[in-house]
């Protein structure tokens, strides 16, 4: 797991201005809220007075208050920090008194596109961030999305994005594809090639599928001939995979995979799929339950993987030529461990939640010193070098 990306929080339709949303990324529990004019904020989770949880839970009763004059207010002794982290009351010295400047946590940069919050979290300054992907076709004329479908799977988010970039899984994962009737004396998977994408931060390939004609009962408007379908896609920093699947040469899908990495062993996926075809409204929910039947093919065979996380080295696994995307993905993942972003989940394991909390580190600790609660331990074994596109 790494800092400094852009990481999906929520669905914009999950948080209201009326009660905040705890969250867990990267293994540290967040918590998210509205103020009253809609701004969504979001903030680590762990109060810097007692160790308490600002998302609550409150005790039961009438009067319940969570937020209050846009402050989040933590539920043990009243504390009220604001959007940027810095507590604006401590009730037992009295309202509106000084507030001890130690008296703040860690608030992460905001962008809501999509449908869903995300939050930047890290601690590098906003020039030198991977901006968030930019989905061009998203709310342009001859698109429509679907819902954004979450889906929640007990496996770690790695092992969620090489199946993502796996063209040799189809045929035996996904029947509904119609990939079904593999000729032995001639089935192989074709050659491809990777390179780094256009926005940088990733990598692409494109992969010619031997496919059967779609089946016109289910994909009306839609024709395609024998050995027609290209698809394929490629990463964008660590957590998120783009998808293309060209049933026609500019007809198809795009569909985006921002994933929020819980765990070593849970991840929350949040789907947009992006289509210009079948743009007929009547097509969103056989789209949509046909995207959730797939993904159960794919979830049912990644929660029984082992080891849980991806090996450190490929010779840990017997590589093929179709696996390239993956390798492409994991030299990816080293440059982000030399940039020095990766979590050290063995330190991380030991002590966090122990007799120490841990917060990912924010962008005012640039600016700022007497943070309480320490930053998240990084691995330290490679040197520190910036990491740009360009690079």
């Amino acid at each position: 797991m790494f800092i400094n990306f852009w990481y999906p929080i929520i669905r914009s339709e999950d948080l209201s201005t009326k009660s905040p949303e705890k969250v867990m990324v990267l293994g540290t529990n967040l918590v998210a809220f509205r103020s009253q004019a809609g701004q969504a904020h979001v903030l680590s989770d762990t109060c810097v007075h007692r160790g308490a949880s600002l998302g609550g839970p409150w005790s039961a009763g009438e009067h319940t208050p969570r937020i209050v004059n846009d402050c989040i207010v933590c539920p043990y002794h009243g504390w009220e920090f604001d959007g940027e982290g810095h507590c604006q009351n401590i009730p037992s010295v009295g309202y509106g008194n000084k507030v001890n400047a130690r008296a703040k946590v860690d608030s992460y940069p905001v962008q809501e596109k999509y449908g869903i919050i995300f939050a930047f979290l890290g601690d590098l300054p906003a020039e030198e961030r991977p901006p968030l992907l930019d989905i061009e076709e998203y709310e342009q004329e001859g698109w429509r999305a679907n819902q954004v479908l979450v889906l929640d799977v007990d496996y770690y988010y790695e092992r969620s994005i090489e199946n993502a970039l796996d063209p040799a899984h189809n045929e035996f994962v996904h029947p509904s594809h119609g990939f079904t009737a593999i000729n032995r004396d001639t089935y192989r998977v074709n050659d491809y090639k990777t390179e780094d994408n256009q926005q940088g931060w990733g990598m692409w390939f494109m992969h010619k599928f031997n496919a059967p004609p779609l089946n016109p009962k289910v994909w009306e408007e839609i024709r395609t001939e024998s050995g027609a379908l290209w698809a394929g896609g490629g990463t964008y920093g660590p957590n998120t995979v783009i998808t293309h699947i060209n049933i026609q040469p500019t007809a198809g899908f795009r569909q985006y995979f921002f994933e929020q990495p819980i765990s070593e062993n849970k991840t929350r996926i949040f789907f947009l799929n992006m289509r210009n075809i079948m743009l007929n409204t009547k097509h969103d929910g056989p789209i949509h339950a046909r995207n959730k039947a797939i993904a159960k093919q794919d979830i049912d065979i990644l929660e029984a993987l082992h080891p849980t996380l991806t090996p450190i080295s490929n010779t840990k696994e017997v590589l093929m030529p179709a696996d390239k995307a993956v390798i492409a993905y994991r030299k990816w993942l080293n440059k982000f461990d030399e940039a020095g972003w990766r979590i050290n989940l063995k330190e991380f394991r030991r002590i966090h939640g122990k007799d120490k909390a841990f917060a990912i580190p924010c962008p005012a600790r640039k600016n700022s010193k007497n943070w309480v609660i320490e930053a998240i331990p990084l691995v330290k074994k490679r040197t520190r070098n910036k990491l740009s596109k360009a690079s």
